[in-house]
């Protein structure tokens, strides 16, 4: 990729070559391309059935993402020339009132043209009034950031109807083991994952807290009684407790994950009210989140094995999908869904952070021209000396994205 070609490609908000009435020069074999796709589907499917409903649910964020970019542009008179689901060669493309749509090979993403965004972008004279950069400052910052906006709709499109027919996850007094360790007292002792304990020891268990601080204080070869509900039966399992392998010293393991926490149904109306107050504290934490995992420190840290903080972590789509399996598998669909808002939100969020070429550099830039116009007199900042900026934030994003990705599939 040449120079020029990056400039326009990459700092440009991903401005792709145009295909050519008869002439599509970037396009492969069509059957090669859909089989890139239906494999990497069919793979994720034989994987997980929660992770392929969840990349499909991802590709859909995607499209919606886009489209936010598309519409706002549109509605400003600003013009688009390409929507497009994938990156590289494409594999199909149609043309729809001057716009190129179509599907590309490499499912990572998607892009939509709008000409002219930077002072690099070359544009027939007539199309001048149409472009980005001649758009108002409050019309640029319209469009750039309606792709974060649209992640943020679909997290509280999502959240809402979970928290009314789920429930958001608040503490009970029922604690329910979620799993049971191989070759474990629990596992010897029968105890299943669903069950509910009531009693340990003929002492009443009300929350985890109680239940880990009472098998903690144990000391190993001790035997302990447990009470549980299973199906709806009171029962009693006895079992001895062996060391903990997490601590040298004399300390009681039974080789369960237990958690007091469960949905709860809260209805409509307060859904409206609770989901969007959970999504605003969200978006700070998210804030906070990417913060910590944009730092080159952190993320070094992650590949050395030096940093064990999971909120400094990157992760890719590659971790979600693992994620989703086995939220899916433990929660089911109510998971499944706060998983999938959760991600939008966190990807609105990162997509906001000022580094180009994520939305958040565009709207920085547009921001410093609007600081720096004077008296009704435009300045246009000048692409070629962000560019050492931009090869900086593209060097930090492709780090976080590879240790991301390395991480994810080491497990």
């Amino acid at each position: 990729m040449g120079m020029k070609t990056f400039k326009q490609e990459v700092v440009s908000g991903g401005t792709q070559q145009p295909s050519i009435e008869g002439e599509v020069p970037d396009t492969i074999h069509p059957v090669a391309g859909i089989g890139i796709w239906v494999a990497m589907f069919a793979l994720i499917y034989l994987y997980s059935p929660w992770a392929f409903v969840f990349a499909l649910a991802l590709a859909v964020s995607i499209i919606a993402h886009e489209w936010g970019h598309y519409w706002t542009a549109t509605r400003s008179g600003m013009k688009a020339t390409q929507f497009f689901l994938g990156f590289g060669p494409r594999i199909w493309s149609t043309h729809r009132n001057g716009v190129e749509w179509g599907v590309r090979v490499l499912p990572l993403g998607g892009f939509v043209k709008i000409i002219g965004m930077t002072n690099i972008d070359e544009v027939p004279e007539e199309d001048e009034p149409r472009t980005y950069r001649q758009g108002t400052y409050a019309r640029r910052m319209w469009v750039i950031t309606a792709g974060s906006v649209m992640h943020l709709i679909l997290a509280f499109a999502i959240i809402v109807p979970v928290y009314a027919i789920a429930g958001p996850v608040q503490h009970t007094d029922r604690v329910e083991l979620w799993a049971i360790s191989d070759d474990s007292p629990a596992a010897a002792a029968g105890l299943e994952a669903g069950d509910v304990v009531t009693s340990l020891d003929g002492e009443p268990i009300t929350s985890a807290d109680d239940f880990r601080a009472g098998l903690g204080s144990q000391l190993p070869d001790t035997a302990v009684t447990i009470g549980i509900l299973r199906d709806g039966v009171d029962m009693e399992v006895t079992t001895t407790l062996a060391q903990h392998p997490d601590f040298t010293e004399p300390r009681g393991y039974l080789g369960v994950s237990s958690s007091d926490e469960a949905r709860v149904p809260i209805g409509f109306g307060e859904a409206l009210v609770r989901g969007p107050k959970d999504l605003f504290v969200g978006v700070g934490q998210a804030v906070v989140g990417v913060a910590k995992v944009i730092n080159p420190v952190n993320v070094w840290g992650h590949l050395m094995g030096t940093n064990d903080d999971p909120t400094s972590r990157p992760g890719t789509i590659v971790g979600a999908t693992q994620i989703s399996d086995d939220v899916g598998t433990f929660g089911g669909w109510p998971e499944v869904l706060a998983l999938l808002a959760a991600v939008n939100l966190s990807v609105g969020v990162f997509n906001m952070f000022p580094l180009i070429p994520l939305d958040g550099g565009h709207a920085a830039i547009a921001t410093y021209e609007r600081l720096r116009s004077r008296r009704g007199k435009r300045y246009y900042a000048d692409i070629n000396k962000l560019m050492p900026v931009a090869a900086v934030c593209l060097t930090l994003i492709a780090f976080m994205f590879f240790t991301g990705l390395y991480l994810d599939v080491k497990g």
